[in-house]
């Protein structure tokens, strides 16, 4: 009888739905979902170095990327970034407190890589967290010169895309900041942004040039996200409607 007592919780946790995970299972669970979760941070069909990769990944808060190798996202099998994860769960059958764990995963970037892939479980390096060098701060889009400089056309005139243009060159921009000017409908459209990550809002500021009016402005920051078309000479001709 007294086995049987015994016996008796270990029973109740191989019946019912299957048998029941330790809290050490679980976090080392919940350290995977992390990882996973850096994959799709990093997914992406975009051509990326590896630097690229490894800086993107160790950005992401409680993540430390201890390995990357490849050359870029295109090239061969791509790039694979081992990251380091922690995980925590508490389970009353199994312990008196929560447990926490570090894991280590493989996450392989490339145009291959599947969306929600599960990441390979690997021994941890014994290395230190690399770090990457910060990128370089885009040049700031000058919104205010802008606006002062741009012509005024009055009711009724016409917009000279030339004196737009030379507007433009009289700014002395960065080269990093790329510009775009285009013409429709008697108003000329004006476009200045910087190259984004590919993941984040990209920086741009928008401009029409019309009769009897002259408009500056940055779209919202979720019509600059990826995909989004915010940041495009056609938003500043015909703007898409501020989202709700």
């Amino acid at each position: 009888m007294r086995r049987l007592l015994l016996l008796a919780p270990l029973l109740l946790l191989t019946v019912g739905c299957g048998v029941v995970q330790s809290s050490t299972g679980e976090a080392t669970d919940a350290a995977r979902e992390a990882a996973r979760r850096v994959g799709e941070r990093l997914y992406g069909q975009r051509p990326r170095t590896a630097e690229e990769v490894g800086r993107s990944a160790s950005g992401i808060d409680g993540v430390d990327v201890l390995r990357v190798t490849g050359t870029s996202t295109d090239d061969g099998d791509g790039v694979d970034v081992v990251v380091r994860t922690s995980g925590s769960a508490y389970n009353s059958w199994f312990d008196l407190e929560e447990v926490t764990v570090l894991r280590c995963f493989v996450v392989r970037v490339s145009p291959k890589s599947e969306w929600r892939a599960d990441p390979r479980d690997v021994d941890c390096p014994d290395v230190a967290p690399l770090t990457f060098a910060p990128l370089p701060e885009p040049p700031r889009l000058p919104a205010e010169e802008l606006r002062a400089k741009l012509p005024r056309v009055p009711e009724g005139g016409r917009v000279d895309e030339a004196e737009v243009h030379r507007t433009l060159a009289a700014l002395g921009l960065d080269p990093a900041i790329r510009t775009e000017v285009k013409a429709e409908g008697g108003r000329v459209g004006v476009l200045l942004s910087v190259k984004g990550d590919g993941f984040d809002a990209q920086d741009c500021l928008l401009a029409r040039v019309g009769p009897g009016t002259t408009e500056v402005w940055v779209p919202p920051r979720i019509q600059r996200m990826p995909g989004e078309g915010g940041c495009t000479v056609g938003n500043a001709l015909n703007p898409a409607p501020p989202p709700h």
